[in-house]
């Protein structure tokens, strides 16, 4: 039995989601009947996530698309239009993480790379969607932040900054939409069970068991959840909120 069942035939945009989160999440609105537009710079991984879609029953295309440039934002939402007609919803969830390293000793390529994707992929991809959606009445928006968009985390001060911008733009851009048929929330993901958090911690599911009140990582499909819920009527009196999916590690 569907969960969302709002979600059926709905037009959503997912960036990143070739692999993780996104890839869970493509999946799991291609399961409620949604159709989905998937962007990623990684071809071979978003084709794939695609043709699972397709073999399962359900519509989805790909786009190549580099969240940094806002020429393929702007192309990734074209191509939804192009394809289905309309904008109904997105999940900007493309971003990237590299090493841990004091302030004073990050390269200006990790903090240059990760502003870039996280935080003006995010600016871009809203902008175009909320265009796209203001001409056929409103949509849903879910920003991908992270716990270290409410908290801060040593030697991390570059992707802390991004993922704080993200709450904020989530917030304002809810206020800018909320009599116009767009809402626009956030996720606040601790540690999920994901390739990048694997290439962190090795592979070990338990490195942050102590710091978690729940004492577990969390896996995809427990972010996805959440996701589908903001995008659903479900979620309609919700705008510029967000919701921790940590386990509790933002309660502390």
């Amino acid at each position: 039995m569907s969960k969302f069942p709002e979600l059926k035939d709905k037009v959503i945009i997912v960036t990143g989601g070739g692999s993780g989160m996104g890839r869970d999440a493509c999946m799991a609105l291609a399961a409620e009947g949604a159709r989905v537009v998937l962007g990623n710079r990684n071809r071979d991984q978003g084709e794939a996530v695609v043709g699972a879609i397709i073999a399962a029953g359900g519509q989805a295309v790909f786009q190549p698309t580099d969240v940094s440039k806002a020429s393929d934002c702007a192309a990734l939402v074209q191509r939804a239009i192009d394809v289905y007609g309309r904008l109904d919803g997105a999940f900007n969830n493309a971003g990237l993480q590299r090493e841990f390293c004091d302030i004073h000793e990050t390269p200006d390529a990790d903090i240059s790379d990760v502003i870039d994707i996280n935080l003006k992929g995010m600016m871009y991809m809203m902008k175009y969607e909320a265009a796209a959606m203001l001409k056929t009445g409103g949509g849903a928006i879910v920003n991908n932040s992270s716990i270290f968009g409410l908290k801060a985390m040593p030697r991390l001060a570059y992707y802390v900054a991004a993922k704080h911008g993200i709450i904020g733009a989530t917030r304002a851009a809810a206020l800018d939409y909320a009599q116009k048929g767009i809402r626009v929330n956030a996720v606040c993901p601790g540690p999920i069970k994901t390739a990048s958090y694997d290439r962190v911690t090795g592979g070990d599911d338990h490195m942050y068991d102590d710091g978690v009140p729940m004492h577990r990582i969390g896996q995809p499909q427990e972010v996805s959840n959440a996701v589908l819920w903001l995008l659903s009527d479900q979620s309609s009196y919700v705008t510029g909120g967000f919701i921790s999916t940590d386990g509790g590690m933002s309660a502390g």
